[in-house]
């Protein structure tokens, strides 16, 4: 017999748990929550500093896109959360929201209700600041954002010679403006990790009326007609299906929802066809307009043994482990992206359009790559770029990764502020607060300097910055996927609750704004309005 609920999410990840924490509060109403990964009990995801480790572990898709035409033909390596809490519970825990132009060009769009002023009563519903009591912030939400119980003397460093560099210090990224440079707020709590799972689904977790399924790969989106009916998934090889009562809320993020919508028959008619799939609704907005931050990193040399590399492997990341499951502080209390810093660094931008993370160690290819020696990494993304890029079938297998093609820089204005935020990266380190710890630069090394050499570092070294949105979009034109209600348009009981349906990236990290995103989904979905 097939199970019914009320609600069937598909994904476990920022949105999921959101929507499961905040709809299963009915007591009348049955929430089923499907996740294709296994549970976040790793070590490793629950001590900050096991980033490091995490992004090859099993907890992680391991997805690769196509090659890029405009990055030398390099494949580049795409990490995405495959266990509760998604991709929360593999991130930097850096809170970010972006800047609230970003949110009024998504209402200025014709997205009513997705102004600031609407969404930001969702960003104070979802918070717990520890540090920051004022009518931008929340109190007593269910994320924990704090100061980390441990901060390595490099990131205050950053943050002096930001400063003697002329950037305005700024003590909140997410308070009245962005620019400037400081140390990151994160998501933790006690110390530890404070994903999406840790702060909406554990502790609702024995509901009556809340079932969570992990392991679970959703196959199709099942249809009467032109209604959304309930879920085909896969549980350790077999299939199965359930069935919803009022809607399916697809949450699997940018890369698996649109891959979901179209392994269902939904979405652009000629390419579902070529695969053999057949089409029930052409949506051709499906899978287009994805958006990401691409991001260069500047890598010095450091003098002193005063580096998180030391921490990180070996005898010093036992020792870091120890001191971390007995104090729950020291360097395994770090997020490794400590301190940060936005800039305008287009002379007519009227906001910051570049975002650098300062990491006190070598960080390269996602920290895969482990260089001898102490180090300091310095990431620079560019937070407005115009390149799109999609997410297609690779073929009908619900279990083969789709194909990833963001088409970095097709978009020649995206190079120009990355060159510039390498040079003020170097600025930052040429000043008085680092010179009794910097050595040499390794990347992109003493001899890159003139544009052309710059223009060949960035094709051959940029990286996601992790920021992957937009392939579900949000709009009321023919290439919308959902309304502003996130609806998916033409197809009843069907919404998307994630970044994919993002118009456009935000100035900043994305985890934020997709919790924002679900707590104000379950408003839409109950038909209620903040009260915050």
């Amino acid at each position: 017999m097939v199970a019914t609920y009320d609600y069937i999410i598909v994904g476990a990840g920022s949105a999921g748990c959101v929507l499961a924490n905040r709809l299963s509060a009915d007591p009348t109403v049955r929430v089923l929550l499907l996740e294709a990964g296994g549970r976040d009990d790793s070590f490793l995801i629950r001590m900050p500093a096991g980033i490091g480790r995490l992004a090859t572990a099993d907890v992680n898709w391991l997805y690769e896109t196509q090659p890029q035409a405009h990055l030398g033909g390099r494949r580049l390596f795409w990490p995405r959360g495959k266990t509760l809490g998604g991709s929360s519970s593999i991130n930097a825990m850096v809170y970010i929201r972006g800047q609230p132009r970003d949110y009024d060009h998504w209402r200025d769009l014709g997205n009513a209700g997705w102004g600031f002023s609407d969404v930001l009563p969702y960003f104070r519903r979802s918070e717990n600041n520890e540090a920051i009591h004022d009518d931008l912030h929340g109190c007593g939400g269910p994320l924990t954002v704090c100061e980390r119980r441990y901060t390595n003397p490099l990131s205050h460093v950053f943050v002096e010679a930001a400063v003697a560099a002329g950037i305005a210090r700024n003590p909140d990224f997410n308070g009245r403006q962005q620019i400037g440079a400081g140390l990151y707020q994160v998501t933790q709590k006690a110390g530890r990790r404070c994903s999406a799972a840790n702060a909406y689904l554990h502790p609702v977790a024995r509901r009556p009326n809340l079932t969570v399924m992990t392991g679970a790969l959703a196959l199709r989106i099942l249809l009467r007609g032109l209604r959304a009916v309930g879920v085909g998934y896969a549980i350790a090889g077999r299939p199965a299906e359930a069935h919803a009562q009022r809607e399916v809320l697809l949450a699997g993020g940018a890369i698996n929802s649109p891959q979901l919508l179209l392994l269902s028959g939904i979405g652009p008619a000629d390419e579902i066809r070529a695969h053999g799939i057949q089409v029930h609704h052409d949506l051709p907005g499906v899978g287009r307009n994805l958006q990401d931050h691409l991001d260069v990193h500047v890598i010095y040399a450091c003098r002193q043994p005063v580096t998180l590399d030391r921490s990180a492997y070996g005898f010093g990341a036992a020792r870091t482990a120890m001191r971390y499951v007995l104090l729950r502080n020291g360097p395994g209390a770090s997020n490794i992206a400590e301190a940060g810093a936005f800039l305008r660094c287009d002379a007519e931008a009227t906001t910051p359009d570049v975002q650098l993370h300062f990491i006190p160690a070598y960080v390269l290819d996602h920290g895969r790559c482990r260089m001898p020696g102490a180090g300091m990494t310095v990431h620079v993304c560019f937070l407005r770029p115009a390149s799109r890029g999609t997410i297609r079938l690779a073929g009908a297998d619900p279990a083969a990764a789709p194909r990833i093609d963001p088409d970095y820089l097709c978009e020649p204005a995206d190079l120009a502020p990355l060159i510039a935020g390498i040079r003020r990266a170097r600025d930052i380190y040429a000043q008085a607060p680092f010179r009794p710890y910097l050595g040499a630069e390794v990347f992109p090394g003493a001899s890159c300097r003139d544009r052309e050499a710059l223009t060949d570092y960035v094709r051959a070294a940029a990286q996601t910055e992790y920021h992957p949105v937009g392939t579900c979009r949000m709009g009321t034109d023919a290439l919308a996927v959902v309304d502003p209600q996130l609806r998916v348009r033409g197809i009843e009981g069907l919404r998307v609750v994630d970044a994919s349906i993002m118009p456009t990236v935000v100035s900043g990290n994305t985890n934020a704004p997709t919790i924002m995103i679900a707590e104000k989904a379950a408003d839409l979905i109950r038909g209620r309005t903040s009260s915050v």
